[in-house]
């Protein structure tokens, strides 16, 4: 048995979260789905912030709760801090409503 140090609440996440805080370098394992992935982090993950687990595109959705949360602004490599830094929200942003939307 392994402490756990990230959650990930649906198969289709593309990020977890870390419930504690964990240094770089860390191999942090967590439960997607019925199997457990090893992701090693390149930066020091908060708890309470994501990071990613796998590679996402820039312009490639981020996935929290089984639902989009986000859009990559950036190349994000697995391991990688997930924020505000490198992803946009697609939600209750007025600015991205179409004029006839009004």
């Amino acid at each position: 048995m392994y402490l756990m140090k990230a959650i990930v609440l649906d198969p289709k996440d593309n990020v977890a979260t870390a419930i504690v805080d964990i240094p770089i370098g860390s191999l942090v394992k967590v439960r997607v789905g019925d199997q457990i992935r090893g992701v090693k982090l390149k930066q020091d993950i908060k708890r309470g912030h994501k990071f990613a687990l796998i590679r996402m595109k820039k312009e490639e959705h981020v996935i929290k709760y089984g639902e989009v949360i986000g859009v990559a602004t950036n190349t994000i490599d697995e391991g990688e801090y997930v924020h505000v830094h490198n992803v946009i929200s697609q939600r209750g942003r007025g600015d991205l409503v179409r004029k006839n939307e009004r």
